[in-house]
């Protein structure tokens, strides 16, 4: 029986890429999760974020979905690989899980010139290193710069994004990228979290950088994969409906998605562990 796709996140983030996906298929069905109890997942080890995301992969594949997105960039970096080479052949063969760093990393080097780009993320998507190497993969000339923004994302979930105290980190950080280099022409933004502060980001940048964000890249590329993949677009529901989890209390949840999915939702609270 068809049933709605996963998308997952550690917190909020993951709706900015929700948002995407619903604008390019909008007759889908989905489910969202977000681990907010346990979030955020950036600063946690890997085997935590594999056992976290595990278990979300899990609660998705018992309430049908054949199809499960890692809206998350530290899921994806630390817990992804794992789950698709060593957990779904053993599992479920039949099931799918995607995420959104390979989507993007297919991408990114069509943007520069200079041929140097920027990654900023969480300190665990920039401690796994998996940007690099797999930009390698697709653009084997590309250089790549990193750099955590660790006060980002809690600046983000406790609403002090637009406030003036932002302006520090977000000053900070950016220094620290372009110091690695000055030829840097292109940032991925690596968190579904950083799309609230683009505004503030592009007011700091050097003229002419672009800034790249993820929701629309895979959203593309998931159109695609459906399309070359006949076989799951069948296994997903097409009515065209949202569903959304919270592991932590919904009130909360309902306030600030609002600010990441710009629509009011109701939420329902689950368990994972």
């Amino acid at each position: 029986m068809p049933a709605p796709i996963g998308v997952f996140d550690s917190g909020y983030g993951g709706l900015t890429i929700l948002k995407e996906l619903k604008k390019q298929l909008p007759d889908y069905d989905f489910i969202y999760l977000g681990d907010n109890a346990r979030a955020p997942y950036g600063t946690r080890s890997f085997e935590t974020v594999n056992q976290y995301t595990l278990e979300a992969v899990n609660w998705f594949f018992a309430h049908g979905c054949d199809l499960v997105i890692l809206a998350c960039n530290t899921a994806s970096a630390k817990a992804l690989r794992n789950i698709q080479q060593k957990i779904l052949p053993n599992l479920s063969p039949q099931k799918r899980v995607l995420g959104v760093i390979r989507p993007t990393t297919e991408v990114l080097g069509n943007f520069t010139t200079t041929q140097k780009v920027g990654i900023m993320g969480t300190v665990g998507t920039i401690q796994s290193n998996t940007y690099p190497i797999e930009l390698a993969k697709f653009f084997p000339n590309l250089k790549v710069y990193q750099q955590a923004c660790p006060m980002w994302v809690p600046l983000i979930e406790n609403g002090e994004f637009d406030q003036p105290g932002a302006d520090y980190f977000v000053k900070q950080y950016i220094a620290a990228l372009f110091k690695q280099s000055t030829g840097i022409d292109t940032i991925l933004l690596a968190c579904t979290h950083y799309p609230l502060i683009e505004a503030k980001i592009r007011s700091y940048l050097p003229s002419g950088v672009n800034l790249v964000l993820q929701g629309a890249i895979v959203a593309n590329s998931l159109v695609k994969y459906l399309a070359i993949h006949p076989e799951m677009a069948d296994k997903c529901s097409q009515n065209g409906n949202l569903t959304f989890f919270t592991t932590d209390e919904p009130a909360p949840f309902e306030k600030q998605a609002s600010l990441f999915f710009e629509q009011k939702i109701e939420v329902k609270h689950t368990d994972l562990a």
